[in-house]
């Protein structure tokens, strides 16, 4: 996959380039750029951004260096880059946005600052807008970091095992079950005695019971939905599933 990323902080977006996504961009898996979009204004202050018409509060990033910063990636307003700017009026990112994103050959991110950008800006280009949450950040870039990671670690080659990524938290409708390392104690605190027993069957009910556990208390809106997915279940997962339905947290 390749992903451009329009910004006018790209210090910013240096996490992408390290632990495993640095390590994909090695590999060729993906290629990561930052285009400072300061380099396509055409004033000597290298100003991005000016008031909006109809008044307000604050500043709007302007068309025009933008424009000119994705015309000169080559980037044409029907091509077949997938185009987002990261904004809090977007869709809410989730793990079904997340995946099929991840099946995209070239990304296009704007992040933008201040009030936002100009909307011609996002009607020309087709821009598709993408939010990370309900509240608001200094800048797009953290939200684009967030979105690209999620994206990136769902392509194939980017982790080493693919069981990873399906069974992860989120990923198999459940929140992670706890887990430990050694030492098996440390200051009276002990690993549970399932854990180290070998019994891999029980070991795997434990994991199952404690994801439904936190689930539940944790994200009752995705216990629910687990419930309603109505997921083949084997007779002991079933009989701990519907003790947890009726349980306190």
């Amino acid at each position: 996959m390749k992903i451009d990323i329009f910004t006018i902080f790209p210090d910013m977006l240096l996490p992408l380039t390290q632990s495993i996504l640095g390590k994909a961009i090695e590999k060729g898996i993906i290629s990561i750029e930052a285009t400072d979009i300061r380099d396509y204004t055409l004033n000597k202050h290298n100003k991005v951004d000016d008031y909006p018409f109809g008044g307000g509060v604050g500043m709007l990033m302007q068309t025009e260096p933008i424009f000119r910063a994705f015309e000169a990636k080559g980037l044409k307003p029907q091509g077949k880059q997938r185009m987002i700017y990261m904004s809090p009026r977007g869709k809410i990112l989730n793990q079904e946005k997340i995946a099929e994103l991840s099946k995209e050959e070239h990304l296009v991110v704007l992040c933008g600052h201040y009030e936002g950008v100009d909307q011609r800006i996002l009607d020309y280009w087709n821009i598709e807008e993408i939010s990370i949450g309900d509240y608001i950040l200094t800048g797009g870039e953290p939200a684009a970091v967030v979105m690209i990671d999620s994206v990136a670690r769902m392509i194939p080659g980017v982790l080493g095992d693919k069981v990873s990524v399906t069974e992860e938290s989120i990923y198999s409708g459940l929140l992670e079950y706890p887990q430990y390392t050694k030492p098996r104690e440390y200051r009276g605190l002990e690993v549970p005695e399932v854990l180290i027993s070998g019994h891999h069957k029980n070991i795997s009910l434990w994991q199952f019971e404690e994801s439904l556990k936190i689930t539940k208390k944790n994200r009752y809106d995705l216990f629910k939905a687990y419930l309603e997915s109505e997921k083949k279940l084997s007779k002991e997962e079933q009989k701990i599933l519907d003790r947890i339905i009726d349980e306190e947290f």
